[in-house]
């Protein structure tokens, strides 16, 4: 039998991408597991049992960071995280490292030494890991501009996407009085979402934005829709269910998302998956997860982004995509990321 650990330490920041990530890969890696060959575990935050009480678990422990006891069973270690502090004590262990992003040279980019910090724990990272996976072309390029990849394999592998459904379900924390348009991330600068208050010129839009906010940034988005005399159409849910997350999708006019940095862009997909028109910046992995179906801007000024959302909005009218755009979504789905991901540990099984 062949024993795989995946590190699904990350899980202890519920509403964050990561968490979803790990939540949604090991479920269907579960799935399609073969049960007589392979065996699965998870190390996951104390007590915390996210795939169930029949699976078998290792539980984080703050001096794991330093010595990891109990590793000499596993066959492959899954790092799913590119700057994570848990790897195996055993160095001969082999490692599949995920490559999410590496937005910390967007986000610091003021901050030279904490870059040159961050890219040396990347590094040490891949210097480990027997193979790397990474979730976009964009992170995969970006990755090999800035670190040594030390001619070792590198796959890309897309993240699923994975809606649940509840198709009776009326009744959100925050039910707008106007048609709207959604956005949803963690509510930080790198997500820009400031620019959008700018999109409720010319029309009678709401704009939700749900997520983790930060009250610094939440100041900011506040500022920019008094800017534009429209503060009484913004609203910031702060985290939201998946139920209420489902309603904002099936029933918003629009999906906005203008962020700086991103390694893939879930939230694009989702929204696609209801066959919404998605408006995007042009920048990282956007354009590569968006397609030909979405609508780009190509800057952040305010009268630009009026006349990409007025002109998007009225081709969406006219030429009816959406089902064009719900069978793009679908291209990007966990059970293919999972056999994709099980390939790849059966590969270093015998190596």
């Amino acid at each position: 039998m062949n024993h795989v650990l995946i590190d699904c330490e990350r899980t202890k920041y519920p509403n964050t991408g990561l968490y979803h990530f790990c939540l949604q890969l090991g479920n269907e890696l579960i799935r399609q597991a073969d049960q007589d060959k392979e065996i699965l575990s998870f190390y996951v935050p104390k007590s915390q049992r996210l795939f169930g009480e029949t699976q078998q678990y290792v539980f984080q422990h703050p001096l794991h960071k330093f010595y990891q006891p109990g590793t000499s069973q596993f066959d492959v270690w899954h790092s799913t995280y590119q700057n994570s502090d848990y790897r195996p004590y055993n160095k001969k262990k082999r490692i599949v490292l995920t490559v999410h992003d590496l937005n910390f040279l967007i986000e610091r980019k003021d901050q030279p030494h904490k870059i040159k910090k961050y890219l040396k724990k990347v590094q040490d990272n891949i210097n480990r890991a027997a193979s790397i996976v990474c979730i976009s072309a964009y992170a995969r390029d970006i990755m090999q501009e800035h670190l040594s990849i030390r001619n070792k394999p590198v796959r890309i592998i897309y993240n699923g996407c994975n809606i649940n459904e509840f198709p009776g379900f009326d009744a959100p924390s925050y039910r707008p009085a106007k048609p709207f348009i959604f956005s949803l991330g963690t509510v930080l600068p790198k997500k820009n979402f400031h620019v959008l208050p700018a999109l409720l010129k010319n029309n009678d839009f709401e704009l939700i934005i749900a997520g983790e906010i930060n009250k610094k940034y939440k100041l900011k988005i506040e500022a920019e829709a008094k800017l534009h005399a429209v503060a009484n159409r913004v609203v910031l849910t702060g985290p939201i269910s998946e139920k209420d997350k489902y309603w904002y999708y099936k029933n918003c006019k629009a999906f906005a998302f203008p962020s700086l940095a991103e390694g893939f862009g879930l939230p694009v997909i989702e929204a696609m998956y209801f066959g919404k028109p998605v408006f995007l910046s042009r920048l990282t992995s956007l354009p590569e997860v968006g397609g030909t179906l979405a609508y780009y801007f190509d800057g952040f000024d305010a009268s630009q982004m009026q006349d990409v959302f007025e002109t998007g909005m009225e081709h969406y009218r006219q030429t009816n995509p959406a089902e064009a755009i719900q069978q793009h979504a679908m291209g990007f789905n966990w059970k293919n990321a999972a056999a994709q991901y099980l390939d790849v540990y059966r590969e270093l099984y015998n190596k």
